[in-house]
């Protein structure tokens, strides 16, 4: 079966995420190009990739004929323009959370993918990390009997970015930059929840930290599904000392506690520091639990296998990692800022 071409669309943070997990898997796929506006940042990134072509130009990369499948791994509110575009220039898409800025461009994107007769995939991480496919196994025999409540976060001290600052570049704060993890995976393993109640902080002089974030820096949602589940899904950029991703299943006969971030088996104390603990960790000095195969553990790896397989056989990705996926994530996600705007509970 012949390999996988990819074009990668931007040279940044994510595009280092996902050239790991093709790095790993060369026997499904090759990396051929990747295409920055910042054209100095992508020949630096085809030159430690041994990519062969370079562009700061994505029409360049859209008519690159050889090209399978466009992984666009750039700001939020490009997503959509980009996904267009690589369908009708024929390819299939790869597309970073969230899926989009808003409900419309996700389902712009859906329909054009319909339209070319292409694959949309939709990168939500948490799916393929280790240690929740092992809970889930868990969950599945019956270890902790009926579940009954799932708490989920993801949390850290602020994003890289600058346009997470903006809502017309991000689409909203903390719950869609980083809630779109729980709220994604919720809805990947109980559906689309019957009932939204939500609070959120005002966004700019509204904040608990981030007054210069037009979107709010801490949101928490609760959510009720068809099978009588509740949850909760927090997302904060109020937290320090690293990224901090947990979930918590509770049921009739015990509990999980799963740690994504902070749950190496490696403790260290440096009082000079060192390179690197966890992601969004401000220092490595004193006590820190360094991570060990991150991107592995937090399932980078493991969904761009995924993709790859499914792009050999033309086939959509397993449910979760589907673009419509994507754009029913965005609907809880809308449903979430409304709730908290209008002080009520919303019906889905």
């Amino acid at each position: 079966m012949e390999k996988v071409k990819v074009g990668l669309l931007g040279a940044a943070f994510s595009a280092e995420l996902h050239i790991d997990g093709y790095l790993r898997c060369q026997e499904l796929s090759r990396v051929v190009a990747v295409c920055d506006r910042n054209l100095e940042l992508a020949r630096d990134f085809a030159r430690r990739y041994n990519i062969p072509y370079v562009f700061g130009d994505a029409d360049e990369l859209f008519a690159l004929g050889e090209i399978d499948v466009i992984d666009i791994c750039l700001p939020n509110f490009l997503h959509c323009e980009m996904a267009e575009k690589a369908f009708s220039a024929g390819k299939h898409v790869i597309s970073e959370k969230p899926l989009a800025t808003s409900v419309e461009e996700a389902e712009r994107m859906v329909a054009a993918a319909q339209k070319a007769h292409k694959q949309l995939y939709y990168a939500e991480d948490w799916l393929f990390a280790p240690a929740l496919l092992r809970a889930q196994e868990l969950i599945n025999q019956g270890a902790i009997g009926k579940p009954l409540f799932i708490k989920a976060k993801e949390s850290h001290s602020g994003s890289h970015s600058p346009f997470a600052k903006k809502l017309r570049f991000c689409g909203g704060g903390a719950m869609i930059h980083l809630g779109v993890h729980p709220v994604g995976f919720l809805v990947a393993l109980k559906g689309t929840p019957t009932a939204v109640v939500a609070m959120t902080t005002g966004g700019g002089a509204g904040n608990f930290v981030h007054q210069d974030m037009e979107g709010e820096d801490w949101a928490a949602a609760l959510l009720r599904f068809a099978d009588g589940t509740t949850a909760i899904a927090e997302a904060n950029y109020i937290t320090l000392g690293g990224m901090n991703d947990i979930i918590e299943f509770y049921g009739t006969e015990g509990r999980l506690h799963i740690d994504l971030t902070m749950s190496s088996p490696i403790t260290a104390y440096s009082r000079v520091g060192f390179d690197y603990a966890v992601e969004k960790a401000e220092t490595t000095i004193g006590w820190t639990k360094p991570a060990v195969d991150e991107r592995l553990m937090l399932g980078y790896i493991g969904e761009i296998r995924h993709f790859m397989s499914c792009l050999q056989q033309d086939k959509p990705a397993m449910k979760g990692l589907r673009g419509e996926d994507g754009l029913e994530v965005l609907k809880v996600i809308e449903a979430i800022y409304r709730s908290a705007r209008e002080g009520r509970q919303i019906t889905l």
